[in-house]
């Protein structure tokens, strides 16, 4: 299979940059406000760490991508290149593109799969979006995209190869720094959930200019390596399955763009099991009371799974999304 990278977002990697996330960061104050990095004595206990959370759980939408669509739609509107715009989700890019297009009055389709998580899809349409179900992963959903894209003349926004995407999104890494600073600390490690790569490379472009002491690890889930086997040989692999209770990191295929950020970028790349991500929720939960969807809590897993090496450090844990269905709790909260 090609990698779903579109000639239109054939940008190069130099327009990500602090500057650009600096500009993408007056954009998005327009809708949001800075997200809270709570520090919570349970958690640090169990952790045996300072730990923060930049809890972008709180956000609209209830996820960081929201950052990264109104950056994008802000762009988009002012040229007005097609007659709306595509792209393909397991839910939370969905909604940021759906949420972002219904502020600024652009059509928007977002292709799932089928059997995606149904309060996603429910959300999406409550945004004004059209709803497509097709394939039975993400990246066959991506096919689909292109097809109408093409036949539409709709925009398609690939979730991770778009810089402004990319520079939208890091302007939580920036809120970060900014935090940390003012409160005189320093952070020895950062982790950050990986599904195709946007949230990592805004973290990557503003750590290594504004923090470059800092150790960024990368997470992803056991069932759905593709980055990590990418970061180990040094080029991309595709795989043939996705398979993770943590669906908003369930992928096969890499972006072209992102990995070349990630693969010089990040120190680490840290794979975590579905039972692992079921208890760190469970941990948030307790610690916190912060219910997060499966990618929210895989930064938390990798910490605990590597608190060994963490003791006494000042961590970061992102917990990028918050959007679990209640089907998923039931599985999450049962027998404990």
């Amino acid at each position: 299979m090609e990698s779903n990278f579109n000639s239109e977002t054939a940008i190069s990697n130099e327009s990500i940059s602090m500057l650009s996330v600096r500009a993408a960061q007056k954009i998005i104050y327009r809708t949001l406000k800075p997200s809270p990095l709570g520090e919570y004595p349970l958690l640090n206990a169990e952790a045996g760490a300072r730990v923060f959370l930049k809890h972008e759980n709180h956000v609209p939408t209830g996820a960081f991508k929201i950052r990264g669509g109104l950056n994008f739609m802000n762009n988009f509107a002012a040229l007005r290149t097609h007659h709306g715009v595509i792209t393909a989700s397991r839910g939370n890019h969905g909604q940021s593109v759906a949420l972002a297009a219904q502020i600024y009055s652009i059509p928007a389709t977002i292709v799932v799969p089928f059997g995606n998580n149904p309060e996603k899809n429910e959300a999406i349409r409550a945004y004004g979006a059209r709803l497509v179900e097709y394939g039975r992963d993400f990246d066959e959903a991506c096919e689909e995209v292109e097809r109408l894209s093409q036949a539409e003349s709709l925009r398609y926004i690939h979730s991770a190869n778009e810089p402004l995407l990319i520079n939208g999104v890091g302007t939580y890494a920036l809120e970060i720094v900014d935090a940390i600073e003012e409160r005189g600390e320093k952070i020895d490690a950062i982790f950050v959930p990986i599904g195709l790569g946007s949230g990592i490379c805004g973290v990557i472009t503003v750590f290594r200019e504004l923090s470059p002491e800092t150790r960024i690890y990368g997470v992803q889930a056991e069932g759905s390596p593709s980055i990590f086997l990418s970061w180990q040989a040094g080029h991309i692999v595709e795989t043939k399955d996705a398979h993770t209770f943590a669906d908003g990191v369930a992928t096969r295929v890499p972006a072209e763009l992102t990995f070349d950020i990630i693969r010089r970028g990040v120190d680490e790349i840290v794979l975590v099991s579905d039972s692992e991500i079921i208890r760190a929720i469970r941990l948030l939960w307790r610690t916190t009371h912060n219910l997060v969807e499966g990618a929210g809590a895989i930064a938390t897993a990798a910490t605990i799974k590597l608190r060994g090496l963490l003791q006494g450090k000042n961590v970061v844990n992102i917990l990028t999304g918050a959007n679990l269905d209640t089907a998923s709790i039931r599985k999450v909260f049962q027998n404990i």
